[in-house]
């Protein structure tokens, strides 16, 4: 057990660091590059001061205490930063979602309805559930596809690591990559874009892609498949090598076919990787608006939530509005990642 006396010391003198170094940022007395540094050596230290002042605390108990209160001591901060940063943030959205444009008066459920009875709305829920249904389904699928022809194929690590790429590059660089893959010049001029060169190279007509609705949604989406594609062939590939080989072997013996392997044995062994992958796809794609963003801007129908709820924010100011998307945001996420925490807790790990 620690000196009670030293203990408290050492706390107080953790607490006179961390705010003497907290109000001494605050007051803006430094330059820029000073302030960087003494940042970065003031919150290192901070946080080991921290943990190791909670640690002695901890130690003043009897050692049957001390076990049940430090797992607490290490989690607790990030839990207090987690709450701050997200717990706050979504109380207040919540309210803000039942004020009007400036916050300024209760306007009840009218935010609310607004976004199930605009015409813009309503095309943006549309395009969410085509990008939930069509980005999750086809991404999961190609990389269940890629993955089992992986295991087969002598460029096993070449292949993979192809399809992974993808995944290095952010959504909005994307969106600049197939911006000018599906570019648009109208007829007799020079087609700069990659599909409408091959379309008039065969004869046909320039088209364009972006602006032509509704397939315009489904060309975005194919953006999303491409990048996610790469995630679920790791995270399925690996999930491939823990199906036992003497099972498949076996029914290959007793005569079933490669398909029925992979929907009666494969698929059923590999049911969590499944479930996570897609649920983790799922979100991205709820939450997607760089590429719509940088593609559309929104325009010629491809609004989806999450742009539309960055419009309300800080195109149109319209804090109520905007508030009341990112709600209805967040409880479309809140049954997957329940679902998930469910998932993961039948897992030995937990």
């Amino acid at each position: 057990m620690s000196n009670p006396v030293k203990t408290a010391l050492e706390t107080l003198c953790t607490v006179v660091v961390m705010v003497s170094g907290f109000i001494l940022l605050k007051s803006g007395s430094m330059s820029q590059i000073p302030t960087t540094l003494f940042a970065i050596v003031w919150g290192t230290a901070s946080v080991l001061l921290m943990f190791y002042s909670l640690n002695q605390i901890a130690q003043l108990f009897p050692s049957k205490g001390y076990n049940k209160i430090i797992p607490y001591i290490f989690i607790g901060p990030a839990i207090l930063i987690m709450g701050w940063y997200l717990l706050i943030p979504t109380f207040r959205s919540l309210y803000l979602s039942f004020l009007n444009k400036n916050s300024t008066s209760f306007v009840g459920w009218d935010n609310y309805k607004y976004i199930f009875t605009d015409r813009t709305m309503i095309i943006s829920l549309r395009n969410t559930v085509l990008w939930l249904v069509c980005g999750t389904f086809f991404s999961v699928l190609m990389g269940l596809i890629a993955a089992v022809l992986a295991e087969r194929s002598y460029i096993e690590r070449l292949g993979k690591t192809l399809i992974f790429l993808p995944m290095a590059i952010s959504l909005v660089g994307a969106g600049v990559i197939f911006k000018f893959i599906y570019a648009y010049k109208p007829a007799g001029a020079e087609q700069i874009g990659l599909l409408n060169a091959i379309v008039t190279s065969l004869g046909g007509q320039p088209h364009n892609w972006l602006g032509t609705k509704p397939a315009n949604n489904l060309f975005l989406i194919a953006i999303f498949i491409w990048l996610q594609t790469g995630f679920a062939l790791v995270v399925l590939s690996a999930a491939l090598k823990a199906v036992p080989d003497d099972m498949i072997e076996a029914a290959r013996i007793d005569g079933a076919g490669e398909f029925r392997i992979l929907v009666q044995i494969i698929i059923p062994n590999i049911r969590a990787s499944l479930i996570s992958v897609s649920t983790t796809i799922l979100l991205a794609a709820l939450k997607c608006f760089d590429i719509v963003y940088s593609m559309t801007n929104g325009l010629f129908g491809t609004e989806v939530l999450a742009s539309q709820q960055y419009k309300q924010m800080f195109k149109f100011l319209n804090y109520g509005r905007g508030s009341s998307i990112a709600i209805l945001i967040l409880i479309g996420v809140s049954p997957v990642i329940y679902y998930n925490l469910k998932e993961f807790s039948k897992q030995e790990v937990f």
